[in-house]
């Protein structure tokens, strides 16, 4: 299996040269062979024609040879007439006397020696015609009798024909390999080209990919370009519909962006109409209270002072919960922090010594360096998610738990960790433990009500100041890490948080 899978142009590219190179072989093997054939038979019509000449002057020759009482021999025979201007193979075998033979050129002779003729005769025995390579080349063969019973073997050499088809091999060969290197250039052009949609497609996925959708205002500008999305082609029509694709998720994310912003304006208008009434409740609720506890009537005054205690307390958790989701409206639209020089390790040991009196069962504990640990941020802000982290694990541990604050100076920044022995929280609220009125933590014992926005408003805050906050539990090991950026030291100024 290939580790590295080939691409769509390179498989095309292999499977086109693929399928033409065995074409090409094909009628090259067809076309050597159909030209060979052709030039074997038309050597052999030469060989026949020449046989016909041999024989006849080998006749004449035998008969004088036998008036003068002589051996005939291939040398005597052949020099009784001219046969023709190439090489000529000729051998006589007769049947009284020595077998002979020749290789005639136009400029030399040559005597076969006896192996060659050997050669000849075993080649000849079962066939009239035959192809032999002896010491002096490759020939085609044929033998005839005379009528004085005279064996005459006349050959025409091969070279001619091997030349012809050896350079009809080099035509092939070299036209092959040129065709297919124009074919391969013509192929990846055409293939890159057709292509080229393809590309833009991944290319404008890619760019979108990589935008940041999660993030505040969001649009998706980016198209394939019209030329590469032609609806007339099967390639282009891909772009097309990657278009139409974008324009839909365009049009939901600026759907989903309206809907935001009119719920966060719902959210930021209806807390800020319902403090108003909330806060006359209370102060009505609160001038009651101190005028029935004027009344010398116990029984009315123990009666009515109750339900205006409940009606106070409910007001106060309204104006709270109120409050807490104008705070994160504000944080949402970045308009809530003033940032200002901060000191962390001084705000460590306020928000620890706030915290110890509302939970005098639990263990507290403060680890800080030696030196100032300073930030640029928001301190009241800080301060509320030390705050809040503090208050958290007060709220979902048992008494006699321990509660270490620490914190420590990192080179980005500062490092601030709030760290419990506690039961620990349930996975399975663990990935929503920063939603919104995220609750339901069954692993910790909830002693107290919250409106679940205190780790919500912890993260909003601790993201404005361009950190981040997490956490990692287990039995008995629960820390939740704060992580601030050094940032841009700047003078101190007041918090909007105590405006």
């Amino acid at each position: 299996m290939l580790s590295h899978p080939l691409s769509l142009q390179a498989r095309l590219m292999a499977a086109v040269i693929g399928f033409v190179s065995l074409i090409l072989v094909i009628v090259a093997i067809i076309t050597s062979a159909t030209l060979g054939r052709t030039l074997e038979d038309d050597l052999q019509r030469k060989l026949n024609a020449t046989s016909n000449v041999t024989t006849a002057l080998v006749t004449n020759q035998a008969k004088a040879a036998a008036l003068r009482g002589e051996a005939l021999t291939a040398e005597k025979a052949i020099s009784g007439g001219i046969v023709q201007t190439g090489s000529l193979l000729l051998a006589v075998l007769p049947p009284d006397a020595p077998a002979s033979g020749v290789i005639v050129t136009p400029d030399s002779s040559r005597t076969l020696p006896a192996h060659d003729l050997l050669e000849l005769t075993s080649a000849l025995r079962e066939s009239g015609s035959a192809t032999v390579s002896l010491h002096a080349g490759s020939f085609r063969v044929t033998a005839d009798r005379t009528d004085n019973d005279v064996v005459v073997i006349t050959g025409l050499p091969r070279a001619e024909l091997q030349h012809t088809m050896t350079s009809l091999f080099t035509v092939i060969a070299l036209a092959t390999l040129g065709g297919l290197i124009l074919l391969a250039l013509t192929t990846a052009l055409t293939i890159s080209m057709g292509l080229r949609p393809l590309r833009a497609v991944a290319a404008t996925a890619s760019r979108v990919a990589g935008q940041p959708l999660d993030r505040g205002e969001v649009s998706i500008t980016e198209r394939v370009p019209d030329y590469e999305a032609d609806p007339r082609t099967e390639v282009g029509r891909v772009g097309v519909a990657l278009n139409t694709l974008l324009d839909h998720v365009d049009s939901s994310l600026s759907a989903r962006q309206r809907n935001e912003e009119r719920m966060r304006r719902f959210v930021a208008d209806a807390s800020h109409e319902l403090r108003t009434p909330l806060a006359s409740i209370r102060g009505y609720s609160e001038l009651s209270l101190r005028a029935l506890r004027q009344s010398q009537d116990a029984p009315t005054v123990e009666n009515t002072t109750s339900a205006l205690e409940r009606i106070q307390a409910q007001s106060l958790r309204m104006t709270r919960l109120v409050e807490d989701l104008l705070l994160l409206a504000r944080l949402d639209e970045g308009a809530e922090l003033v940032h200002g020089e901060v000191d962390l390790s001084q705000l460590a040991v306020e928000a620890l010594a706030d915290a110890q009196p509302t939970a005098p069962g639990h263990h507290w504990k403060l680890e800080t360096p030696g030196e100032p640990v300073i930030v640029a941020g928001d301190v009241g802000r800080l301060h509320q998610v030390v705050g809040n982290l503090l208050a958290n694990a007060r709220t979902h541990t048992p008494e006699g738990t321990t509660i270490t604050l620490s914190l420590s100076a990192t080179a980005e920044g500062a490092e601030l960790r709030v760290h419990d022995d506690g039961p620990g929280i349930d996975p399975a609220v663990r990935d929503e433990l920063f939603a919104r009125f995220a609750r339901g933590d069954v692993s910790r014992a909830r002693q107290t009500g919250g409106t679940g926005l205190g780790l919500a408003i912890a993260k909003a805050i601790i993201e404005g100041h361009g950190g981040t906050i997490a956490v990692e539990s287990a039995p008995g090991d629960t820390s939740f890490t704060v992580r601030l950026p050094r940032g841009e030291q700047a003078a101190p100024v007041e918090s909007a948080a105590g405006q």
